[in-house]
């Protein structure tokens, strides 16, 4: 039942720049340890379709047969290289929780294998869940039946923030966009059960029609599942009443802005600036009494809900407060629940057939409440210390290479560029898992009570962020667990983070090419690095404070080529009718051309003088350019695209490799011709870095 306000977090630390590249991986040998785990140096070269040219459609080249022959697993929205991943992540974690399952009945009570071991068993016993029925979400849904005034209304919302429950009024705790040594008190939009304000708001669209048509009787039986009267007319009302919310909600590029989000409000002051909700009752409820001031992301969106709170009738709230309270509890219900849950959030929405196996939810919703505590066991596992070693040492070059294209940038200011550098070398770096493990020892966790276990730990997490308020920041905090496939940057840190699981083939194997680990996991790392630059880390300082720092001039000439970026990407049509929005991804296509363009970098100055060797016919420029291709080998339902091209701020996977046409290197590499289909003329390469 989580809903939280992400908060990542670093360890001190510094790369100087001037440092040599580290000799980690010889670049033009393949590591003796043993065999790669894809092909003879670490490609699967059996994957790709050479009756097409690199440069007519290069995507299909390096991955259409794999692509052509993949199939999506029915439990699957879509398939791929991450997600391959993510299956055998899965699975080593299932063989850690069920061996803590099994001896969670030994273990002594309050102890960590005791928590794992319980909540999982909690979650996979179905007969235990069906015997209860609705009765350990009634107490919740009678609690609302008996709201009697809008005062009652304002207390469950803010109530609704510690329990996971999505409201139009979401409350939170994360670092201070302007002071991110100190923790503040955030208000931001939410509420709306489908994916964002396009599916209720946009008519051109068919398919969004089609979703809507069946959102309304997924409300009803959801209600109706849950003995609430009138289903039908209340599920209606509901989708209106969401409509009129989403009416107010900012748009996926308005909350990009970052800036835009910093809006603090005095407490005692936020009743006169948003009128229409009882705000003392939710402020209280939501633990939030002691503070001075909020800081409010979506000053619209939270005026318009205030609004509705006021105008709207008590009994559509309520019953939309039980719709809403259902499908987060919905997971751990009888299976009724879970199926009605399903048909449409999983096939409606994304348009997978079948849900996943009862032990795969459990493995994630398990991973979810306790990450940590399965995380150390993962990483003893499956993380040898040489893996990070090597990795280490990736990052660290590509940190140089980063800190070479920022001291000959053409177009930055030269005092904008020493800030920018100095920036660089204040990063802190985390690699695979924590210096220091979460304590779970203020969870509960109880065998037989899934539902009540997913509320104590939304409970437990949301009072973990409110004691932080006013106390010194744990910087060596991480936002993802070590069995993530995935990385981040986090500017109010100014940290990037890669979790053990992404260190894997075919992202990262340490006995493969160099060639392709650079293209590979090199580039994730050199895009997680200058997301600190692109059109919204770069409004972050080295300390990670939302300023100022670049000259008008410097903003002016990045906008001049962002905007070439926008119009790049916003050219391409994976889905019949659904483009690309440039603008939405801009800062995850700016990152996709830096992490290549100094991967790139870092793999050839690591070469010296060597030119390398050819492996197989292919030459280092070329194995590094399939590396950094391979890891987008994806498919997708329709459904699945349609919500990710409108909410997701990353381009499908497969269209992500078409970045390498803005490199010159590539075009020598594979010899893309003028008349070829993704050839660009050097003119209109977009060069940011």
């Amino acid at each position: 039942m989580a809903r939280s306000f992400l908060l990542r977090a670093s360890v001190a630390a510094m790369l100087a720049t001037t440092m040599p590249f580290a000799p980690a991986l010889a670049a033009d040998s393949v590591a003796a340890a043993g065999k790669p785990e894809l092909g003879s140096f670490g490609i699967d070269l059996a994957g790709m379709d050479k009756s097409v040219t690199p440069g007519n459609d290069w995507v299909r080249y390096v991955n259409g047969t794999y692509i052509e022959k993949l199939e999506i697993p029915a439990d699957k929205s879509n398939y791929g290289m991450f997600t391959k991943l993510r299956d055998l992540s899965q699975e080593r974690t299932r063989t850690i929780i069920e061996g803590a399952a099994e001896g969670a009945k030994t273990a002594p009570k309050g102890s960590e294998a005791q928590k794992v071991g319980d909540w999982y068993a909690s979650f996979m016993d179905e007969a235990g869940i069906e015997a209860k029925g609705v009765a350990p979400i009634k107490p919740q849904i009678d609690a609302i039946a008996a709201i009697k005034d809008k005062a009652g209304l304002a207390r469950f919302i803010g109530d609704a923030s510690r329990n996971g429950i999505d409201t139009p009024i979401g409350v939170g705790v994360q670092p201070n966009l302007k002071n991110p040594d100190v923790m503040a008190a955030y208000v931001g939009q939410g509420g709306i059960g489908l994916p964002d304000r396009d599916y209720y708001l946009d008519d051109k669209n068919p398919r969004f029609a089609e979703v809507r048509a069946k959102y309304v009787p997924y409300i009803a039986q959801m209600l109706t599942l849950a003995g609430v009267a009138d289903a039908p007319a209340k599920a209606q009302a509901i989708y209106d009443l969401e409509k009129k919310i989403a009416t107010a909600h900012w748009t996926q590029v308005e909350q990009r802005q970052v800036e835009k989000l910093y809006n603090p409000v005095a407490a005692n002051g936020v009743a006169a600036a948003y009128p229409g909700v009882a705000w003392a009752p939710l402020i209280e409820a939501a633990g939030l009494s002691a503070q001075k001031e909020l800081i409010v992301a979506n000053p619209s969106a939270i005026a318009g809900a205030a609004k509705l709170i006021d105008s709207e009738p008590l009994d559509t709230w309520k019953a939309y407060l039980q719709f809403h309270t259902l499908r987060a509890a919905a997971p751990y219900l009888p299976k009724a629940f879970v199926d009605a849950n399903f048909a449409f959030n999983g096939t409606v929405l994304n348009g997978q057939p079948q849900n996943q196996p009862r032990w795969k939810r459990a493995v994630d919703n398990t991973s979810g409440a306790l990450g940590e505590a399965v995380g150390k066991l993962y990483v003893a596992q499956y993380f040898p210390p040489a893996s990070k070693a090597k990795a280490d040492e990736l990052v660290k070059n590509i940190i140089l290479a980063m800190d070479d294209r920022l001291a000959n940038l053409t177009w930055m200011d030269p005092k904008t560029k020493l800030q920018a550098r100095a920036k660089l070398a204040a990063f802190t770096p985390k690699i695979g898992y924590p210096d220091k493990w979460r304590d779970y020892s203020a969870l509960e966790v109880v065998r037989g009570d899934a539902l009540g276990n997913a509320m104590r730990s939304s409970r437990y997490e949301y009072q973990r962020q409110l004691d932080k308020v006013g106390k010194p920041i744990d910087r060596s905090e991480w936002g993802m667990t070590p069995m993530t496939v995935n990385a981040y940057a986090n500017p109010l840190w100014n940290e990037i983070v890669f979790p053990a699981a992404i260190l894997q083939p075919p992202f990262f194997d340490p006995n493969a090419d160099p060639a392709v680990n650079y293209g590979g996991i090199g580039m994730v790392i050199g895009h997680e690095i200058s997301h600190h630059f692109d059109d919204q880390g770069r409004k972050f300082d080295k300390e990670g404070k939302l300023a100022d720092w670049w000259t008008p001039e410097d903003v002016k000439r990045f906008t001049a080529l962002t905007d070439k970026v926008v119009k790049q990407y916003a050219a391409y049509e994976p889905l019949k009718g659904t483009h690309v929005n440039g603008e939405l991804t801009l800062g995850e296509n700016m990152a996709d051309l830096a992490g290549i363009t100094v991967a790139y970098d870092a793999y050839k100055r690591s070469l010296g003088n060597s030119k390398g060797r050819v492996i197989d016919g292919y030459t280092p420029e070329q194995r590094f350019f399939l590396g950094a291709t391979q890891i987008w080998r994806q498919k997708y339902r329709d459904a699945a695209l349609l919500r990710g091209l409108t909410t997701d701020p990353h381009t499908p996977g497969h269209y992500r490799p078409y970045v390498v046409r803005n490199l010159d290197s590539w075009y020598a590499a594979f010899d893309a011709k003028p008349g070829e289909t993704y050839f660009l003329a050097p003119a209109d390469r977009v060069k940011v870095w």
